[in-house]
């Protein structure tokens, strides 16, 4: 979401009259995270989301994914313990859906969650529907871990996602689309217009859209055209007078505005009225088709696969690798065509013939057919139709803290460590104020950061630059294959370079995707490390919109570890060991087991056994392997996941003490907190990993233990806020669905990321009043103690 994106997307990654949390005390939770579960219960009553009922599903559930219980006299190996990933991804996008179908939200929010779910179908189709269709035209029948084939995987992902873009036609015409009207914003069609407006948009059309154009016509003296990913194209078909019918493709070019106004000289009482662009194309195709008949036209949208795969062996740089990669996706096979419901028989069917796809990679809609043009309207000035903007409040750290004054900054985290917490923190105001910071001091001698995803304007990369310019050694490491960033990760890896930067890739089987930065200091003729170790990246704008929490420590034994880390980054050889980070592929998943084990051990021993873990995905088998190990001889375990799980909760007498949540809202969830209660003497972790096998052995990811009391009550604080949930929160059942959790007749409504809000900002400092030491809190809440592709989010 975007990524509900972040997708990476997003995205997952991702929400509205949201109701206003009256109970001061909304939000404690302490029986969650105590052991006993979230104590919202989840009904029974829930109606499954579908084509038909989504209107009123309520409470709503999402469709399960398998049938049949899984066989409790089985070991776990056996496959139907196992949930499948890609329909587990899909229930997440019916999670993000039901945030454009749920009433409750005003309707700029529901337009909104509608866009972010055509972006996070998108990635999807890309990613892994293409991933799929290249495993089957490899000829590969080998199952996944749950036991289903390739073919079988992509035959079931497109029928629930069919269901989906039903779903989402109907949301918008029958729901969101009317309210909007209702309200003064109408998205029209030409039989909606005024005179003087069809008049004006001809002009338009005419002037400003025309020479823009390019049809492409298919006859025996010219081939079909081809057809650029994700574009929205109008097919159209005219009749010369000879009889003779003949096929043309005009593509919508993507630097035009989808929503043109329908008259800006003549708005009435603030209404806006608007014509998505493709409209108006079509009502005047008269124009760039002179003197001939127009038969008929329609709109559709191709996706292309971009699992583009190099051959290892192939001896070339890596830079040179990825700029094929992203020529030969342009190229790439087709993976689903949209096309609208009206679409001739006769047009379907050459699309079909010509781009070589298989029936039921066709997609019938209503149109519009990419709601993410509809983004826009977002932006509008019109407060009732959406939530009140949110604005970063400050950390109380870093309050009256300056880059010009950097010996300040770095006293502050000297003297103890500091979370922050994004979107509710401002980014600037600690991250970027750090790195600058770093950048000016006179004291500090070297700067390491690792990028994956940054903005394309980076205030973070302009730092370095200036680290650079003022003398400090930079060392930047810029992962190159985060997934459709590399172009713009390339340009900065050239721009850096050109500054004498040292500037490390990444490696061929590694993607590099620790979230981690580290500043070389000499105080006292003795040289001091600072860290910053994140859950995401250094990203400006994500960061007001994505979950992350960052913290920073001069502890020494982190410092070192990040040293060695950097070091692998630009050397030619890894470290087996560290100190106290937990780092992917060499130590995480060892000592992730122990952590799980530990708790099974506790709970066999009769002392309990308890495991709070957040993360964006849970896909690993091994991981599930050893929770279900865990839970089986009865660690309570409460796992707040995003997006995919592939573990099946709440199975009678095996899982019966495990409860999977996932919160959608506002604010796309990308943080990674892990807390294992160890009999009383809990640990605590944050970083950049999710379980998923990827970020276990094929990923550079480093996880932080966190050791500070206030701070460790922050992060109890955080989770138990998310268990307590009776808003943005929905619960797993044994069959792979989620039912949304819904506050009582006379409860109050506890929705996690308008509890976040209102407690940071009640307590962020005023500026005059000088930097406070720590936080204040809620001295109701007793805490001991989880859950975004643009969902590609990463």
């Amino acid at each position: 979401m975007t990524d509900a994106t972040d997708t990476e997307n997003e995205s997952n990654g991702e929400e509205t009259a949201d109701e206003t949390v009256e109970d001061e005390t909304a939000g404690e939770g302490t029986t969650a995270i105590e052991g006993e579960g979230a104590n919202t219960e989840v009904s029974d009553d829930a109606v499954v989301l579908s084509p038909e009922t989504w209107k009123d599903a309520v409470p709503p559930q999402t469709p399960p994914i398998v049938a049949d219980p899984p066989p409790t006299d089985e070991p776990f190996d056996d496959g139907r313990w196992y949930l499948n990933r890609e329909l587990s991804e899909l229930s997440f996008q019916w999670r993000v859906l039901h945030e454009a179908t749920d009433d409750r939200q005003p309707p700029l929010e529901r337009l909104r969650f509608l866009s972010i779910l055509t972006r996070n179908l998108d990635e999807f189709f890309m990613k892994r529907i293409g991933g799929l269709k290249q495993q089957i035209d490899a000829g590969t029948t080998e199952p996944t871990v749950d036991g289903a084939t390739p073919r079988e995987q992509w035959s079931d992902a497109l029928s629930m996602a069919a269901d989906l873009f039903e779903t989402q036609s109907r949301c918008y015409h029958e729901a969101v689309k009317p309210a909007l009207a209702e309200a003064g914003v109408e998205v029209l069609g030409y039989d909606d217009l005024r005179p003087e407006e069809i008049d004006y948009l001809r002009d338009q059309f005419e002037s400003s859209v025309l020479p823009t154009l390019t049809p492409l016509t298919f006859d025996p003296a010219h081939p079909f055209p081809f057809l650029s990913n994700l574009s929205l194209s109008l097919a159209v078909r005219t009749r010369k007078p000879d009889e003779t019918i003949r096929f043309s493709r005009i593509k919508v070019p993507e630097n035009l505005p989808r929503l043109i106004p329908a008259d800006p000289d003549l708005p009435e009482d603030g209404e806006t009225r608007v014509v998505p662009v493709g409209r108006v194309i079509a009502a005047n195709l008269d124009l760039v088709f002179p003197d001939v008949e127009i038969v008929d036209h329609s709109t559709f949208r191709v996706t292309r696969n971009a699992e583009v795969r190099r051959n290892e062996d192939v001896a070339e740089g890596l830079i040179e690798r990825i700029e094929d990669v992203l020529r030969e996706r342009r190229f790439a096979t087709l993976v689903r065509i949209e096309i609208d419901e009206d679409t001739p028989s006769a047009v379907r069917d050459l699309l079909v013939e010509h781009l070589d796809v298989d029936d039921s990679e066709v997609f019938e809609r209503r149109a519009p057919l990419a709601l993410s043009d509809f983004g826009s309207l977002y932006d509008l000035d019109a407060p009732d139709l959406k939530r009140e903007a949110w604005t970063p409040q400050q950390h109380p750290r870093f309050v009256g803290l300056n880059a010009k004054q950097p010996e300040e900054v770095f006293a502050s985290i000297r003297e103890r460590d500091a979370l922050v917490h994004h979107p509710y923190h401002s980014f600037t105001d600690t991250v970027q104020t750090f790195l600058d910071a770093a950048a000016h001091d006179p004291d500090t001698l070297a700067i390491k950061a690792a990028i994956y995803r940054t903005a394309p304007d980076s205030r973070v990369i302009g730092s370095l630059i200036d680290a650079a310019k003022n003398g400090k050694q930079v060392a930047v490491m810029v992962e190159l294959k985060a997934r459709f960033d590399e172009e713009n990760n390339l340009r900065w890896v050239k721009r850096l370079e050109e500054e004498g930067i040292h500037v490390a890739y990444g490696t061929v089987d590694l993607k590099t995707h620790s979230k981690v930065a580290l500043a070389v200091r000499e105080e006292d003729d003795d040289v001091r490390l600072y860290s910053h170790v994140a859950t995401g990246n250094y990203h400006s704008g994500t960061a007001k919109g994505y979950v992350d929490l960052g913290l920073f420590t001069a502890d020494h034994d982190v410092g070192q570890d990040l040293v060695r880390l950097f070091n692998s980054f630009t050397g030619h050889s890894r470290n087996r060991s560290y100190r106290k980070l937990l780092v992917a592929p060499e130590t995480l998943r060892e000592r992730l087991y122990e952590l799980i084990d530990r708790e099974r051990d506790h709970a066999l021993a009769g002392r309990g056994g308890r495991i709070v873990a957040k993360m964006n995905a849970l896909e690993d088998p091994g991981v599930v392997e050893r929770l279900y190990e865990a839970a089986e001889v009865g660690v309570e375990i409460d796992l707040i996941v995003r997006g995919i799980c592939r573990l099946r909760p709440g199975v009678e007498g095996v899982t019966g003490s495990v409860r999977v949540h996932s919160v959608v809202g506002r604010f796309l969830e990308h943080s990674r907190i892990f807390r294992f209660d160890n009999a009383g003497d809990p640990d605590y972790y944050i970083g950049s990993a999710d379980w998923m096998t990827r970020n276990l052995d094929r990923r550079v990811e480093a996880i932080a233990p966190v050791g500070d009391p206030s701070l460790r009550e922050t992060l109890d604080e955080i989770l138990s806020t998310m268990l307590d949930d009776n808003r943005r929160r929905w619960e797993m059942r044994p069959d792979g669905s989620y039912v949304q959790a819904r506050p009582g007749a006379d409860e109050a409504t506890r929705d996690t990321h308008e509890a976040l809000m209102r407690r940071t900002s009640e307590r962020a400092p005023d500026e005059r009043s000088g930097r406070e030491s720590e936080p204040r809190r809620d001295p109701s809440v007793n805490l001991d103690g989880v859950f975004t592709s643009d969902t590609n989010a990463n």
